[in-house]
């Protein structure tokens, strides 16, 4: 039993001796003490007060001498306004770290056949651009969450939908056709999803030279817009997409094929990968199907020009275009063939969608549509919803070629690491190559901390140089760390010291060390909060926290030099545990711990 439940299971007895009222255990109120109070947990008295019929201070007395006597773990206690602070044993402490050290994967529940299977969909790039910052937010953001998901005890599916099909794609396509010259990836030494990105961008500068040009003759710019030819040829090759033209369907493979040969290096440079990958090109004919069938059963409605309408005024929501007059079909079209294919091809239990937050309407509209054609996992679907991301210069615009690339991004990370590593000395001695990897190391960690630190569901400016600095709520800071804590373990084995599989209990800790050792006992609960609010950030900064702790610990407290040798080989063991869960945390984080910095 968790000590928290000791506690608790203690109090409500304590209630039912001192007056003679019965409670459970599950409604005392218990947290963390505060760090200007002194205690390890912390009672809120108030509450109890209806069962003493006495004032705070005299009941949390009461209540304390009782878990005092009671409770062998408890060892001190005083109150203070209400609350009942509790001190725990140093004796305690010490055969917890006994029972935790050495414990594989500690904090982490194992998922067994049995177990929930929860699907997470992130990523969902389209085929007319490369990755950009928005798209490593999505992609860090949904790979953490899936192995958060995983180490709360569920099996779980990571699954990418590729948007490779549509006006946005045609437009690349009708770009590389009118003005491509023949490049290609080969030809042109240019990045397959980079050079398709590039015609999208031109498109993008032909039509608004077309439409301008339209503007100055007379038209309003909505007229111009409507009498845009390069727009009609855009919409044209769509159409003859969906009829399989042979011409316009072999340009299409070719210079998709060209993009997903970029994603797949964008995806390994970034440490992220797949379990299933759908295609939109496969799944939004499933999705017309189901759309006709809402049609046929009165769910949907025709108009004049024969596109097919959702009316969900009723549900408080507006109407939703399901199918264009021209029968081409929309991003919800997709999502509901998508939806279905997953579950003929998964016992889903869960569907966790990871999108950026200007989508929620959408998720609203598909999970009411799901419902009504009759799939009861409609409703049930998760919207993760998270906020823009930014660079200190603003906005990116990718039609206007004024996103950041996710390789570039990368590129300029491994440079600044390299750069601030140099000028610190951190990596003296090294080899080139051994240098090269730590570098990378350090680049894809400042990267994917500074991001998922945040709260999701704000929006954040990324600052690269800030990410990458070696102090404060950092990656590199927490991967520094680490290696301070594996130097210190190298070192004191070096010297014969070896950790006892039993701990002498009787060692007096400091206050420092039991600090860190709160922390270590409270990683379980993090993990599992984590996982409740789908927050990569509550790793983040829980493991920021315990870094910055064993720091101060480390410089105030003498380890490998303690001369005795008990105290010394609870502070090997209780160094060696930190970094344990500096390891599995940032592991959750999809961050990797260089051994030596």
């Amino acid at each position: 039993m968790k000590i928290e439940e000791k506690i608790k299971s203690a109090v409500a007895e304590s209630v039912s001796k001192l007056y003679g009222e019965e409670i459970k255990s599950e409604s005392v109120q218990l947290g963390l003490t505060r760090k200007d109070q002194k205690g390890d947990f912390t009672i809120v008295v108030f509450p109890l007060l209806r069962f003493s019929k006495k004032n705070p201070e005299v009941t949390g007395k009461e209540i304390g001498a009782y878990l005092i006597e009671a409770l062998p773990e408890a060892a001190e206690f005083n109150v203070i306004k209400g609350f009942l602070n509790i001190l725990l044993s140093h004796s305690y402490w010490i055969n917890s770290l006994d029972e935790v050290k050495g414990v594989e994967e500690f904090g982490f529940e194992k998922a067994t056949d049995d177990s929930p299977l929860t699907m997470i969909e992130y990523s969902s790039p389209n085929t007319n651009k490369p990755l950009h910052l928005g798209h490593i937010r999505n992609n860090l953001l949904g790979y953490s969450l899936s192995r958060i998901v995983e180490a709360n005890g569920e099996n779980v599916v990571k699954t990418n939908i590729v948007n490779d099909r549509g006006i946005h794609i045609c437009k690349s396509m009708l770009a590389w056709q009118k003005w491509g010259e023949g490049k290609t990836p080969e030809n042109s030494g240019r990045k397959g999803d980079h050079l398709v990105g590039d015609f999208y961008v031109k498109f993008d500068q032909e039509y608004k030279k077309e439409t301008a040009e339209l503007v100055a003759s007379g038209l309003t710019k909505e007229e111009a817009e409507a009498q845009s030819e390069l727009m009609e040829e855009a919409r044209e090759m769509l159409r003859k997409w969906e009829a399989k033209d042979s011409e316009v369907f072999s340009l299409w493979k070719m210079m998709n094929d060209w993009v997903y040969k970029g994603f797949d290096e964008s995806y390994k440079a970034l440490g992220v990968d797949f379990d299933k990958i759908y295609y939109e090109s496969e799944t939004f004919s499933v999705g017309k199907e189901e759309v006709l069938r809402g049609l046929d059963i009165g769910l949907f409605s025709r108009k004049e020009d024969s596109s097919v309408w959702a009316d969900l005024s009723k549900d408080g929501l507006d109407e939703k275009l399901l199918l264009r007059g021209d029968g081409t079909s929309v991003y919800m079209t997709q999502d509901i063939g998508t939806a279905k294919m997953r579950f003929n091809d998964y016992s889903i239990d869960k569907m966790v969608y990871v999108v950026g937050n200007e989508q929620i309407y959408h998720f609203k509209v598909l999970s009411l549509l799901l419902d009504k054609l009759g799939y009861k996992w409609g409703k049930d679907l998760i919207h993760f919803s998270y906020g823009m991301v930014e660079l200190p210069e603003g906005k990116m615009k990718s039609r206007e070629g004024t996103v950041v690339d996710a390789d570039d991004l990368i590129a300029e990370m491994i440079n600044t690491a390299r750069d601030m590593s140099k000028e610190l000395g951190k990596l003296e001695g090294y080899s080139v190559e051994d240098a090269e990897r730590v570098y990378y190391t350090i680049a894809l960690g400042a990267l994917k901390y500074f991001i998922l630190k945040v709260d999701p569901k704000k929006n954040m400016t990324f600052d690269p140089r800030e990410s990458i600095d070696f102090n404060g709520n950092t990656g590199p800071f927490i991967q520094y760390s680490y290696a301070r804590i594996q130097s210190v373990l190298r070192k004191a084995t070096d010297k014969g010291m070896l950790i006892p599989e039993k701990l002498d209990e009787n060692v007096e800790l400091t206050t420092k060390e039991i600090q860190l050792l709160s922390l270590i006992m409270n990683f379980p609960n993090i993990v599992s909060e984590a996982g409740k609010v789908y927050s990569p950030a509550v790793i983040a900064n829980y493991i920021y926290d315990l870094a910055k702790e064993f720091n101060q610990f480390y410089h105030e407290i003498p380890i490998v030099f303690e001369e005795n040798e008990a105290k010394r080989s609870v502070r090997l063991a209780l160094s060696g545990v930190v970094g344990d869960i500096i390891k599995q945390s940032m592991w959750l984080l999809g961050i990797d711990v260089p051994e030596r910095m």
